[in-house]
């Protein structure tokens, strides 16, 4: 049976620590490893994590372990195994928590490069807390921030409560054009259940592209944003009284050089960021050969600045459903279900990433097409 794993990011204040506790203190009859990155700003507060003593494992009176990274993830993770299969620790489940600043990527990807992690632990998802009254902020101006919301299989908003409603919408409206495969949740620290945090099986080769289909209908609209009327994008008010009232100038963003708000394309929804998703759709099959080779090449030069990407693809040569799916240019695809005898074999792919070059990746797609 393998471990599962969830690794939990969001930027600093956005209650990781908040929901560590609970999940390490609370009778919840899971035993749960937590893995904390410590070369951090933030550290769990000492009145649980002894921190003057060398033991890294520390058994926590629900049945919890806790332990703290010195060194390697890697070598964490063995030796939780490791002892694990010798009787000496019990648990069912990892948690790690990495820095506020920290980019998963890398930490997702030991879950795939190593062998003998990946013969002991699944990856299960990755989990981002926003704190929806700073997050408008801190994703403006920190990639680092984008980029978690870029890679998050499940985003949980908090602090909601401190927002007005719509604030908290033109927030989940920005999330989403960031990923739109990542379902969002306001939640309040004090009644997230770990239903909801553990086994969601976001990093699945499973048959399912969760995006919204509204969203796969209209993206061309909300990419130049003709006709949207979102009450995020209205009135253009947003930073309009910093910059000495030239409300009009964001409305129409033609000359505003605030960093949220470059290139004016993003205007309807006040700020373009650099952590973007879009959806590529066919109705027509791919060749195996070429599409492989067009990823293949994508993934090489894009590799690091693709966050995750995910499709459900209809092949040449195939009745099954292939999924594939990657993290910067680790990629694997797999045999998904039959399509359906009425099923319109339509293959949907979603890319998120930082500025890709979209123009490059659709047109190299409809090359792969049969």
């Amino acid at each position: 049976m393998l471990i599962p794993a969830t690794i939990l990011t969001g930027f600093l204040g956005s209650g990781k620590t908040t929901l560590l506790k609970r999940v390490l203190t609370e009778a919840h009859g899971q035993k749960i490893a937590v893995i904390e990155n410590e070369f951090g700003e933030e550290n769990i507060d000492n009145d649980i994590l002894v921190s003057d003593t060398n033991e890294q494992i520390i058994q926590m009176s629900n049945g919890c372990v806790c332990c703290t990274i010195r060194e390697d993830l890697r070598t964490t993770l063995r030796d939780l195994a490791e002892k694990r299969r010798k009787g000496e620790l019990d648990f069912e489940r990892v948690v790690i928590e990495t820095t506020g600043l920290a980019d998963p990527g890398p930490v997702a990807q030991t879950f795939f490069m190593d062998d003998e992690i990946a013969e002991g632990f699944l990856l299960d998802s990755i989990l981002t807390l926003v704190d929806a009254k700073h997050s408008a902020q801190q994703l403006n101006d920190r990639q680092e921030a984008r980029r978690q919301v870029g890679f998050a299989d499940q985003i949980f908003i908090s602090k909601s409560d401190l927002v007005s409603p719509q604030e908290l919408d033109a927030l989940q409206h920005r999330l989403k054009h960031m990923n739109p495969r990542a379902p969002q949740k306001a939640v309040h620290f004090g009644d997230v259940s770990l239903a909801e945090v553990f086994d969601l099986r976001g990093f699945n080769l499973n048959a399912k592209l969760d995006i919204d289909p509204d969203f796969l209908n209209d993206g061309h609209d909300h990419e130049h944003g003709e006709h949207c009327d979102h009450p995020s994008h209205q009135q253009g008010h947003d930073h309009g009284h910093a910059h000495g009232g030239h409300d009009h100038d964001h409305e129409h963003g033609e000359h505003c050089d605030h960093p949220s708000h470059q290139h004016g394309q993003g205007h309807h929804h006040h700020h373009d960021d650099d952590v973007k998703s879009f959806v590529f759709k066919s109705p027509r099959a791919f060749d195996p050969a070429k599409l492989e080779d067009f990823l293949g090449a994508i993934v090489n030069i894009y590799g690091p600045r693709m966050l995750r990407y995910k499709g459900v693809l209809n092949m040449k040569g195939t009745e099954r459903k292939v999924i594939f799916q990657g993290v910067h240019q680790l990629m694997g695809s797999d045999l998904g279900p039959a399509w359906g005898p009425d099923e319109a074999r339509i293959s949907k792919m979603v890319f998120i990433g930082i500025d890709l070059p979209r123009d490059i990746f659709v047109q190299g797609l409809e090359q792969s097409l049969v």
